[in-house]
């Protein structure tokens, strides 16, 4: 089974990734920060996939990208975000995401 770190700073939308990949057989454990998502990553380390939001306070998704792309470079790493710009969307990928997704999305 796949094992997801969700890292969203609102706790609602976090709460809806969560629930709606559990649905379909997901493992998945939270973090409200890039702090605390680190902190999970480095005790737990076999994740298969990160969903990172980037505007979050203390360290972004940017940030966070990078620190885990340093950890692994099998990790999948997507970015879901509300952040629509371009150049965003060059950033994520260029700092190692394999993905970027903007919200609102559909989850099915």
């Amino acid at each position: 089974m796949k094992k997801i770190l969700i890292v969203e700073d609102e706790e609602a939308i976090r709460s809806f990734e969560a629930i709606n990949l559990k649905r379909v057989g997901y493992t998945t454990v939270e973090a409200g920060s890039g702090e605390e998502a680190l902190q999970i990553y480095d005790a737990e380390g076999d994740f298969d996939i990160a969903l990172l939001d980037i505007s979050m306070p203390g360290m972004d998704g940017f940030t966070l990208c990078t620190e885990l792309r340093k950890r692994s470079q099998t990790l999948g790493i997507i970015m879901l975000t509300a952040r629509t710009q371009e150049m965003d969307k060059i950033s994520g990928l260029m700092m190692g995401a394999d993905d970027y997704i903007t919200k609102p999305f559909s989850p099915t």
